[in-house]
């Protein structure tokens, strides 16, 4: 082959790879074209995405309200001595449980010696008594002693059981144990100690203020703080969420008994009652709570999770899933905002879905194709 053929070979080859490539271009212009106009989930970003379907509801407004716990007072025994002494004993300690009939305390007192003396000395005369009121007894039947004379001896009997009886109900009441010298006051019903006010070898009086305080945590209050600015907002039988710092992924649900027509002195804010069943005693009186009352704005709306939500440039969006190849992003119409959950008005279809996890990465994206 001559030369001038071999360079004319060699253009020709040259000529076909270029034309290759200009073709491979061009292809993959056009394909990265399509994925730009048509933006879709790969299969392993997939698996970190959440979606979540919007939920027709009847709209609330939550209501920010803050209050504390406090035990219920129908359900709270403060113990008190009913004798002057000297505390020996102890048995339990502020926050112990505490079961109907247990021992709280030893008290000494000189009251006790003193029952303890006038019951045998009564316990004494009425065995006289007796023995009397049966020879009056006998001798009215054979006619030896009078009438009168059998009644005056019936009463003495009856004065001295009565006496008898009033000492053993006071030693009753203040549990008297004679073998070590002491009254022992015992719960009279089973819950947590809330206060104590003694310790040993304590001197109290008669009508002392309360040695212990026992409450049946079982059902507790929540006192919530209404400011002037919400009077009108809140009402009874409202229903109401409340949440803790001790367990903040738990809400404790609610509605509020009754509010108070007086200001609080000091705080200058209405107290609204909520009873709360507190069968586990997670809720302690003194804990602090936040309350959200939950007021109905009269129209239906759509729920989503607040995490759905994307703020930028001071506008609020949500992301509405149909394929993996067709997501769109809407600007979200708020009609109000709960905790945790956001109603809006806008128009979903029965197919559409809300992107509520990585959704922000799914935006910028999205927002980088529509460009």
């Amino acid at each position: 082959m001559s030369t001038k053929n071999i360079y004319k070979y060699i253009n020709l080859i040259s000529l076909c790879i270029l034309l290759i490539l200009t073709s491979c271009d061009k292809a993959e212009e056009t394909e990265t074209k399509e994925i730009r106009d048509n933006y879709c989930l790969d299969d392993n970003f997939k698996d970190k995405v959440s979606l979540v379907k919007p939920e027709e509801k009847q709209a609330t407004k939550q209501i920010h309200l803050t209050g504390a716990v406090e035990a219920n007072p129908d359900q709270v025994i403060p113990f008190i001595s009913l004798v002057d002494g000297v505390i020996v004993n102890t048995y339990f300690s502020l926050g112990d449980k505490v079961k109907k009939g247990q021992v709280l305390i030893d008290l000494r007192s000189a009251d006790l010696s003193e029952l303890q003396s006038d019951y045998k000395s009564i316990k004494a005369e009425l065995k006289v008594s007796q023995r009397q009121l049966q020879s009056a007894n006998a001798g009215f039947e054979d006619g030896i002693s009078s009438e009168k004379e059998l009644i005056q001896a019936q009463s003495d009997v009856a004065v001295l059981k009565a006496k008898k009886e009033k000492i053993s109900t006071i030693m009753s009441i203040y549990s008297a144990s004679s073998e070590r010298g002491v009254f022992q006051i015992k719960a009279s019903a089973t819950g947590i100690i809330t206060q104590k006010n003694i310790s040993n070898g304590m001197q109290i009086s008669a009508h002392h203020d309360a040695l212990y305080t026992i409450s049946n945590l079982k059902e507790v209050w929540v006192l919530a703080d209404i400011h002037a600015t919400n009077i009108s907002l809140i009402e009874e039988e409202m229903p109401v969420s409340i949440k803790t710092l001790s367990y903040p992924d738990q809400l404790f649900d609610g509605k509020i008994a009754n509010i108070s027509q007086v200001f609080s002195d000091q705080s200058k804010v209405l107290k609204a009652r909520i009873v709360l069943e507190n069968a586990d005693l997670k809720l302690k009186p003194g804990m602090t709570v936040d309350i959200y009352a939950h007021q109905d704005l009269g129209v239906k709306a759509m729920s989503i999770p607040t995490d759905a939500i994307v703020f930028d440039n001071n506008q609020n969006y949500i992301i509405i899933y149909k394929s993996d190849c067709d997501m769109q992003i809407q600007p979200a119409d708020i009609l109000t905002k709960n905790n945790g959950e956001i109603f809006v008005t806008n128009n979903f279809a029965d197919e559409d879905q809300v992107v509520n996890k990585n959704q922000l990465l799914i935006y910028e994206q999205l927002k980088n194709f529509q460009k």
